[in-house]
């Protein structure tokens, strides 16, 4: 809908009963600011990886935790391949505890990495998780690495 300067948006609305999206109020402002505070304090987005990455940063570590042949067959550059099955205390040694690990899946039909994720943190290390993982790293124009010519071109999450 286009208003004309002599409409408002006021009278633009017609009255009727509430639209799915108003059927239950928002929350109030001071609700909103903990939910979002606390969510962010779990996840961070495919674009802000990127950034990170692009600009050198090294306060985080970025593990693809799909199988070893999906991380061959492609991954976002820079990051480490350590599947989610394989994590251990032993595994995570060489890792330094105090040092964020960003965990990262194929898609939004896997929850490889929200399993990394509860084991890492059970082993005591900081942890985020990538949302839109792989799949929305790539849809956001991002470049991934090429496959390796042992790649199984099949293969989508290994998990």
């Amino acid at each position: 809908m286009i208003l004309s300067q002599n409409q408002s948006a006021q009278s633009a609305v017609t009255p009727q009963s509430p639209s799915l999206v108003c059927q239950y109020p928002a929350a109030p402002a001071d609700a909103v600011i903990r939910w979002f505070s606390q969510r962010l304090q779990f996840e961070t987005d495919c674009s802000d990886v990127q950034s990170a990455l692009s600009s050198g940063a090294d306060d985080f570590v970025l593990l693809d935790v799909r199988g070893e042949a999906a991380y061959a067959k492609s991954h976002v550059p820079g990051a480490l391949n350590l599947p989610h099955r394989q994590i251990s205390a032993a595994t995570l040694q060489a890792l330094p505890q105090q040092r964020l690990l960003v965990v990262y899946c194929a898609g939004p039909h896997c929850n490889g990495a929200d399993q990394a994720a509860l084991k890492i943190a059970r082993l005591g290390y900081p942890v985020k998780m990538m949302i839109g993982v792989l799949q929305g790293y790539q849809d956001e124009g991002f470049a991934v690495t090429a496959p390796t010519e042992t790649a199984d071109k099949s293969l989508q999450c290994g998990c």
